[in-house]
């Protein structure tokens, strides 16, 4: 439906407004006479969509080198919903809510400015991880022990590979520097009922390759094999749903790698700046019988365990603290307890077979729910992945504050990390990640809030 000039010409105000805002660099500045920004475009046709763009500061880019510009979209639909996207990381730095009330709040976790982002969120010291506060995780989200697989490539046989090692023994989310240090190429996408930004990434062969004596490299790093392209598009529609498509490309001609992409946002439906262990009360459901428990470094011991009878039974909802101090709970995991090793959840689940009752939009399978009974606001992630890490911030101390100027404190929040599983190319029960010489691979993830 059209909107009357009066409507219109307010809209294109708040909009521009918005635009006009300036972030601060990394370097501390207002850097007001910097500031690049477009007004909101509407999508076609109507329906009170917009996008738009501004200046959110500079960084180096280590591809290069360079002091690059870093952007941030903001993605809005006609129901109240906001979603703000940054170019470092293809982080989703915010995503606003309404809730019962009218009110809207922003469900993930985030940082105010870009500064926080490099320093904090995954910063490229061993054996420092960061956070991950809503980036986008490469080349391999979780984590591959001892930083080692091996790979038959064409013409060569088993080729063995090392990564850096940069949480304990283990390679954790792609290493010291992966696709969440890196500006992302970006453009705004305007389709129908839909607005959205398309993110572009070329990761080179090698990268993640160092001497020897490097950072997480003592013995030197081969890094990822083959060339690989990733295009990533953020969508948002009038339906409240965040789809996230993943496009991968093998580019190389006769090198096979291994590729695993996650966004690792940080949620809470009460909103990210409410007291601390408010997470706790909310109701989880993971569409999932099994979980893969793991070692006492993080690693998947290969089994597939029943949930049945253990506190990672969420198959209907349950609140997410209600049994996590549960130590002396059964976890179908021989020798050590699970949450006792992991501070609380940080597992990979096992999603259900796809049914017919679990198929949802764009024909994919339901992975999880979580339910704010205060607020009432209600998420649903729908995914092709067969995999979903389930993490509820065990390792926030309260030493970093959030974009509202809170600290965040383990409890905060939890993450939906749609993936294949840990360790996959150690695991050969696993599914496979290898992405063949020449293939594309595609993905869907959705975040649809009711």
């Amino acid at each position: 439906m059209r909107e009357i000039g009066r409507q219109r010409r307010l809209r294109r105000l708040v909009t521009i407004g918005l635009a006009a805002m300036v972030a601060i660099a990394v370097g501390g500045s207002l850097a007001a006479t910097q500031a690049k920004a477009v007004s909101a475009k509407p999508a076609a046709p109507g329906g009170g969509l917009s996008v738009s763009k501004q200046f959110f500061g500079s960084t180096v880019e280590p591809y290069t080198g360079k002091n690059t510009a870093v952007f941030r979209y903001t993605l809005r639909n006609s129901r109240g919903m906001k979603v703000q996207i940054i170019t470092y990381g293809a982080t989703t730095q915010s995503i606003w809510v309404p809730g019962r009330n009218g009110r809207s709040a922003n469900v993930v976790l985030g940082f105010k400015t870009l500064a926080d982002y490099v320093q904090f969120n995954s910063p490229p010291v061993a054996p420092t991880t960061g956070v991950y506060f809503g980036e986008t995780v490469g080349r391999y989200a979780n984590r591959i022990a001892k930083g080692q697989f091996s790979l038959n490539q064409p013409g060569q046989g088993k080729v063995n590979y090392q990564l850096p090692v940069n949480n304990g023994p283990n390679a954790l989310h792609g290493g010291i520097v992966g696709f969440g240090n890196h500006i992302w190429d970006a453009q705004a996408v305007i389709g129908h009922g839909s607005v959205g930004v398309r993110l572009t990434l070329v990761s080179p062969n090698g990268d993640e390759g160092a001497k020897a004596g490097s950072p997480g490299c003592p013995n030197g790093c081969t890094g990822y094999p083959a060339q690989v392209k990733v295009v990533l598009t953020y969508t948002l529609n009038n339906r409240n749903q965040l789809v996230l498509q993943y496009t991968t490309t093998n580019q190389s001609k006769n090198l096979n790698t291994i590729l695993n992409l996650t966004n690792h946002s940080y949620f809470n439906l009460a909103g990210e700046s409410s007291f601390p262990g408010s997470a706790y009360g909310q109701l989880i459901q993971i569409n999932a019988n099994r979980y893969t428990p793991t070692d006492t470094t993080a690693i998947p011991t290969g089994a597939l365990a029943s949930v049945f009878g253990t506190p990672f039974n969420f198959t209907h909802f349950f609140p997410m603290g209600a049994r996590i101090a549960d130590v002396s709970a059964p976890d179908n995991s021989p020798g050590f307890n699970q949450l006792l090793e992991a501070q609380g959840y940080d597992h990979n689940w096992v999603l259900n077979r796809q049914t017919p009752a679990t198929t949802g939009p764009l024909g994919l399978n339901l992975c999880a729910r979580a339910l704010d009974p205060r607020s009432g606001r209600l998420l649903t992630v729908w995914t092709s992945e067969p995999g979903v890490q389930f993490y509820t911030s065990n390792f926030l101390t309260g030493t970093l504050v959030g974009i509202s100027g809170h600290a965040y404190r383990q409890g905060q929040a939890y993450t939906f990390e749609t993936q294949h599983f840990p360790n996959s190319p150690n695991q050969p029960n696993f599914p496979s990640t290898e992405l063949k010489a020449g293939q594309t691979q595609n993905t869907t993830t959705i975040y649809a809030f009711n």
